[in-house]
């Protein structure tokens, strides 16, 4: 893969990343109760897991490790859709 393609496909991963962890996050703090819920925060530290895996494909486990990192702080950083409108 070209290098623009894959920094392309680093920024998608890490943007996926970004969005497991706040639907993680979102759940785990909002009034959702039940196995449902444990169950759906499970699949999403898995998808998350599964990014790591591509990210490391691409660019080698220590990169890898730190565009994880990178993402996980990213995440619920940018403000909402709502959050947009709002501000406007």
């Amino acid at each position: 893969m070209d290098g623009s393609k894959s920094k392309s496909e680093v920024a998608r991963i890490k943007r996926q990343i970004e969005l497991e962890y706040e639907a993680a996050q979102r759940l785990m703090y909002g009034f959702a109760a039940g196995a449902g819920k444990h169950e759906f925060i499970t699949a999403r530290m898995e998808n998350m897991g599964r990014c790591h895996e591509q990210l490391v494909t691409l660019v080698g486990e220590q990169e890898a490790t730190k565009a994880f990192a990178q993402a996980l702080e990213q995440a619920g950083n940018e403000p909402t859709p709502i959050e947009k409108e709002a501000a406007q």
